[in-house]
């Protein structure tokens, strides 16, 4: 039978094979030199010189002690360094670790990389007993775990849908563009985003009003009682009341969107109000964000009106007490009250 690949011909960046040591062996033998044997193998003269160091072993020849080049050594030695070159497998040796990691996501459901960076960060194993955040997800993707992707919380859920672009139509006060460098680049404490999140869209249906603190990420949580610029209008007068002359200092600014719930939102004196362009709620991807963190427990198309205000504050606490790799691990109420304690 004729192959089409009848000849020992070397591929470049390919591993030497047993008819290219054998010809080092007899060219050695004849006293050529590794460069000659590399031009004559189509080979770098380095790849030879490691061949010969990797497999000359000594021999006794005539009663004496010399140092032969023998392919079979050198071809043991290289498939030895071969099984020791690949990256351990760790995921029996970091049972304890993995098992942590289930256990956070079935009763605390929390990300893989939020489990991952705060036990990092409070030193609960030993870094040799655990993996990164991708392992993890590597682990659970060859069914090694007792979880599966449907048990996380973003992975099955993101959306490929193209967005259309609209022109803009209402205008409802003080754009956005307008908003200080030190509110973008969030490097000062106080400033807000806030939005509104439905259940059903019928009329008589409860919402949540959210605000989220740009800084450090600390959410805000209320149920009001419908959607409208009352009802918001409100709750915020109700929380600057509660907060006194803290106020002030910790809401500084609060960017919404151009929803007819914030229609009267440029009328609130405690606060600068700035107006994200229509259409545009990647300008308040923080608060955004958070909203998709609710939806984990109220799902879209599902009446807000069967949500106690304790389960909404339940809601709100999760959200406070989640690690963030944005944060260093450490948790939005942790970093929101350094903030608080620095204004005193």
């Amino acid at each position: 039978m004729d192959y089409s690949h009848h000849t020992p011909e070397s591929q470049k960046n390919k591993h030497l094979n047993d008819y290219e040591r054998g010809q080092i062996s007899l060219l050695t033998d004849e006293g050529r030199t590794p460069y000659y044997i590399g031009k004559r193998l189509g080979r770098s003269s380095n790849t030879i010189r490691n061949e010969l160091k990797r497999g000359t072993v000594p021999q006794i020849r005539s009663g004496k002690k010399v140092m032969v080049y023998l392919p079979d050594a050198g071809k043991s030695i290289y498939e030895r360094n071969r099984l020791n070159s690949r990256k351990p497998f760790k995921f029996a040796s970091c049972t304890n670790f993995i098992n942590h990691v289930e256990e956070k996501l079935k009763t605390d459901k929390h990300s893989v990389d939020a489990i991952c960076g705060r036990a990092m960060l409070e030193g609960a194993f030993d870094p040799g007993k655990t993996v990164c955040t991708k392992t993890i997800y590597n682990y659970i993707d060859a069914g090694l775990m007792k979880c599966k992707n449907i048990d996380l919380p973003l992975k099955v859920s993101r959306s490929n849908k193209s967005k259309r672009v609209r022109k803009n139509k209402k205008i409802l006060g003080k754009s956005i563009s307008e908003r200080p460098e030190s509110i973008n680049d969030r490097s000062e404490f106080g400033h807000w985003e806030i939005d509104c999140v439905i259940g059903r869209k019928t009329q008589g249906e409860s919402v949540l009003l959210t605000l989220t603190e740009r800084k450090t990420r600390m959410e805000i949580i209320r149920k009001l009682p419908e959607k409208s610029s009352t009802a918001v209008q409100e709750a915020l007068e109700t929380l600057a009341k509660d907060a006194g002359e803290l106020f002030a200092k910790a809401f500084k600014s609060i960017t919404a969107d151009n929803g007819s719930e914030f229609s009267d939102l440029d009328q609130f004196d405690h606060s600068d109000v700035y107006f994200a362009h229509p259409y545009s709620s990647c300008e308040r991807g923080t608060n955004e964000h958070h909203n998709g963190l609710i939806r984990r427990f109220i799902p879209k198309g599902r009446s807000m009106n069967g949500y106690s205000v304790a389960a909404i504050e339940g809601i709100q606490r999760w959200c406070n007490n989640l690690p963030r790799r944005i944060l260093g691990y450490m948790t939005p109420q942790e970093v929101f009250e350094q903030e608080l304690l620095a204004l005193q």
